[in-house]
Formats: C-alpha cells, structure tokens, sequence
C-alpha cells in the first residue's frame, strides 16, 4: 500500500491524498508536479527513477487506510538527479 507522503520533498508544498498534482517513484519519494516535471525534469534525485502521478487512494478508503504523516523535506537534492 502506498505510502501517500503529505508534502513535496523539494519545495514542501501540502499534496494531500486527493492531490492530481503528486508524482511519486518506485521507492515512494514524492514530489509536486511543478518540482517533478521542472527542476527534476522526470527523474528522482533520491534514487534516478521516473517519476509518474500518484494515485488518488478513494476517499472511502482513507478511513481504514490512512495517508502518511511522515514529512520528509530535502531541498539540498532537489536539482540534481541521482
């Protein structure tokens, strides 16, 4: 299941579960789409995977399955792919 990450790990911006706007990679890593599809052009500064859209987890669900609440914020990486 995942993860669902609240924020944008470059610019910290809010991506709540219902966020169109969150790109994720194969380990989870999660960014807007502004920093994803911009200054990372595609590519995860974590681990250099793609980035795609995160799904959008029903609301029917999020009761039972919640999102995370665990922030993570790394500014310093954003910039450069890995």
């Amino acid at each position: 299941m995942l993860q669902l990450r609240p924020g944008c790990e470059c610019c910290d911006r809010d991506l709540p579960p219902d966020s169109r706007e969150a790109r994720i990679c194969s380990f989870e890593c999660t960014f807007c789409s502004t920093c994803a599809d911009g200054v990372l052009g595609g590519r995860c500064p974590n681990c250099g995977g793609e980035l795609v859209a995160r799904p959008v987890r029903p609301a029917d669900k999020l009761a039972k399955f919640p999102p995370s609440t665990e922030r993570i914020h790394r500014p310093g990486r954003c910039g450069r792919a890995a």
